[in-house]
């Protein structure tokens, strides 16, 4: 999957009509309370490996919907994601605070920082949240074709991207990295030259794989589809390095003893960013306003704090 997506956001001006969501409303949405967000710390990482489905067409086209600032069929806000990418969507099989129902996989719900910052959309168009689990990949056509009303789902607006769907502003930000087996020779690696040669892995059909040319001399190996598949590969020893992004450093590190971040010399990594971003079908500005204007009301310090705690619980 990608990921793509943490650095400060800066947060859109807001004008006086515009609709707020206060600060403990966006943390009851989030099922966060001040004092768990006081006691925060990251413990964990990557969930399991996503899944590709599909699901019933027959619910109304958000492609097809009228400019009029409605989504879908007004009612439920499906929200495709892979549910296989902590911190930002997993899936868990009982219901709390902080999920949403996986409407396509019986008894299943979804957790994350994408449906933390999803809630807060549905509510601001009067809509109740469902996730839709599919593959990375499928999501831009399945939006397309009208089997969700919204992506949600760690993705970053490409230029590629953008000439298929519209994005809003992105509401998170991160960066790239790689991770190596402890005792690789790479473990002291300080710059992307010293990957030169290397055989490094990223996941199919995101920035996680594009950013992997900008290793000089590197074996870009064929990507795979998902994160998880990554580290398992990387833990078998079929690649030397795996990119990742660097703002869930901690919980992969914890989930994955035997791993290593490289340590790269200022100015000598990736100098790419990542945003996460939601995605809708095109036409649909009047929409795409009132997602920018729920978004743009959540501050930068509680999106870090939400996501921190997305992090402190996702699974291992």
């Amino acid at each position: 999957m990608t990921t793509d997506s943490r650095t400060a956001i800066t947060n859109a001006t807001q004008d006086e009509k515009r609709q707020h969501v206060s600060r403990r409303d966006f943390l009851k949405l989030s099922g966060i309370s001040a004092l768990s967000i006081a006691g925060m710390t990251v413990l964990t990482a990557c969930g399991p490996a996503a899944q590709s489905s599909t699901t019933d067409n027959s619910s109304t086209s958000s492609a097809s919907a009228s400019n009029d600032g409605t989504l879908g069929d007004g009612k439920t806000l499906r929200i495709g994601m892979e549910a296989a990418y902590a911190p930002y969507n997993w899936q868990v099989s009982e219901a709390s605070d902080h999920t949403i129902p996986i409407q396509n996989v019986s008894g299943a719900y979804a957790d994350g920082y994408d449906v933390q910052m999803a809630k807060v959309v549905a509510d601001a168009l009067g809509m109740e949240p469902v996730a839709v689990k599919m593959s990375f990949t499928g999501l831009i056509d399945a939006l397309n074709n009208g089997q969700i009303d919204i992506i949600m789902a760690g993705m970053s607006a490409t230029e590629e991207r953008r000439q298929a769907i519209d994005f809003s502003d992105p509401y998170f930000e991160g960066g790239f990295g790689l991770l190596v087996k402890s005792d690789s020779q790479y473990a002291s690696a300080t710059s992307l030259e010293d990957f030169s040669g290397a055989a490094v892995l990223g996941q199919k059909d995101t920035m996680l794989d594009d950013v992997i040319d900008d290793i000089p001399g590197v074996n870009h190996l064929t990507p795979v589809d998902s994160v998880p598949s990554q580290i398992s590969q990387l833990n078998q020893g079929t690649c030397d390095a795996i990119t990742f992004n660097t703002e869930n450093t901690d919980g992969f590190l914890r989930a994955n003893p035997g791993l290593v971040a490289v340590q790269f010399a200022e100015g000598k990594g990736f100098t790419e960013t990542v945003p996460a971003n939601a995605g809708i079908a095109k036409g649909q500005d009047a929409v795409l306003a009132k997602i920018n204007d729920a978004l743009a009301t959540v501050s930068t310090d509680e999106r870090q704090s939400v996501f921190d705690a997305c992090v402190e619980r996702q699974p291992a």
